[in-house]
């Protein structure tokens, strides 16, 4: 069974840690920065690090990829369609990439990049998602390399996945999405509730992930754009008929890049 442990990096990254105890191996997946992985390892001796996953090719995710690669010579996996340094097996959708005596499927969710892929494993007590910048913890990334349309599909995609996936997004952007979330449904319930736990935890200093798709489901405003609560309220925004879930979502994204 994979253990999983966040390394925070810069202002607001997670490096997630992926352990096998019973080998003393790990993977990490998006390490923008070697510092952090380098110091568990140093902290860790008799582990061995096998494998690096990559989503996308912003420098927040790979800026540590050679480094690591260099210490250690673990494996670099990334997608196909993109730059990434020191990449050694290049994934394309649908691929599986077997990491830790694991299979991860892999799925292209272009959107935030035009490349970004996203592992999914379905392990049937716990599926795991490392959504990378695609699905956040109550919100998506931004738009800078695709279109709407292909952000909305990549979302749909995951938001398939069975709802006890675990969700390992790459950023503790949480309580901000929820406030945005409360202004697209200020009635609903399980929004209210969720931004009410997020603010005691980050009052704490605690971490807000894993997600699951089933939460995200009932309070992520970018997988609810079917519901006429969200419709209507894109509608309001935009001053015109969003008349499907794509143009909603446009909608929504537009209005939160300004929010």
């Amino acid at each position: 069974m994979i253990q999983i442990e966040a390394l925070p990096a810069f202002s607001d990254n997670y490096i997630w840690l992926l352990q096998d105890p019973a080998s003393r191996r790990c993977a990490v997946v998006d390490p923008g920065d070697a510092a952090p992985v380098l110091a568990w390892l140093g902290q860790h001796a008799d582990w061995r690090l096998e494998d690096i996953l990559i989503t996308h090719h912003h420098h927040d995710h790979v800026g540590g990829v050679e480094a690591l690669k260099a210490a250690t010579g673990a494996r670099v996996c990334g997608p196909a369609s993109e730059h990434i340094p020191g990449r050694d097996t290049a994934l394309e959708d649908n691929a599986v990439v077997r990491v830790l005596d694991v299979d991860f499927q892999v799925f292209a969710v272009p959107g935030h990049t035009l490349g970004h892929i996203a592992y999914f494993s379905d392990q049937p007590a716990t599926p795991l998602l490392f959504s990378g910048d695609t699905l956040f913890a109550a919100g998506c990334g931004r738009l800078f390399e695709g279109t709407p349309a292909q952000m909305h599909a990549s979302l749909q995609r995951l938001a398939a996945l069975p709802e006890a996936t675990q969700v390992f997004c790459a950023h503790e952007y949480t309580l901000g999405n929820l406030r945005f979330a409360c202004a697209v449904e200020p009635s609903n319930p399980h929004v209210i509730a969720r931004f009410e736990e997020v603010t005691r935890l980050r009052a704490e200093n605690r971490i807000t992930l894993p997600s699951t798709i089933g939460l995200e489901r009932l309070t992520n405003p970018f997988l609810r754009v079917g519901e006429t609560s969200v419709k209507e309220k894109a509608d309001e925004r935009t001053g015109g008929l969003n008349p499907t879930p794509s143009a909603v979502f446009a909608g929504l994204r537009a209005w939160k890049d300004s929010f």
